[in-house]
């Protein structure tokens, strides 16, 4: 959060919007990205970095986040918001994408995650056939978890149990 606490934002029974909107800083207004988590009177606005968004001219008109909204990292906005977006469902997530997810997970939901990855591997695995049969293990396949646990403890334990439900 913009004073420096954590908080947790429990996504169930919110109507989730994403849409383009501008942060002001001071006299300036920047363009970001808003993620708009709302239930009942509570209204949460999670946004991308201000500082990477271009200068928003006086003259075009769109909803100006407020103060107190927290500011993500660009690529867990993207991902946070296209988990949203699908009404928490992992169905149409790569596992590229699942990695990604797993890293701003609960370690709990990072395990499920893991899980999920490994049947999408072992899936891949099992349709490369003819010619193409062996072309993707499923080392190759669970890399993007592999990579991100480098920096990741939450990743790290999703590779885990991917690795622990394939076997």
């Amino acid at each position: 959060m913009p004073d420096g606490r954590a908080r947790r934002h429990e996504l169930d029974g919110r109507t989730v919007s994403s849409l383009d909107g501008c942060y002001r800083d001071g006299r300036r207004r920047f363009f970001v990205q808003m993620l708009v988590l709302e239930r009942w009177n509570e209204r949460h606005t999670l946004i991308s970095p201000p500082d990477k968004g271009a200068v928003a001219p006086s003259v075009v008109r769109v909803p100006e986040a407020p103060a107190e909204a927290a500011i993500l990292d660009q690529d867990e906005l993207d991902i946070l918001t296209a988990f949203a977006m699908s009404g928490g469902r992992l169905g149409g997530f790569s596992i590229a994408d699942l990695a990604r997810l797993a890293a701003i997970a609960t370690p709990q939901f990072a395990v499920v995650i893991g899980e999920i990855a490994a049947e999408r591997a072992v899936e891949l695995a099992s349709l490369a056939v003819g010619m193409y049969r062996g072309a993707i293990d499923l080392e190759q396949a669970l890399r993007p978890f592999a990579e991100l646990s480098r920096t990741s403890a939450r990743v790290a334990d999703a590779l885990v149990a991917a690795l622990a439900s394939i076997v």
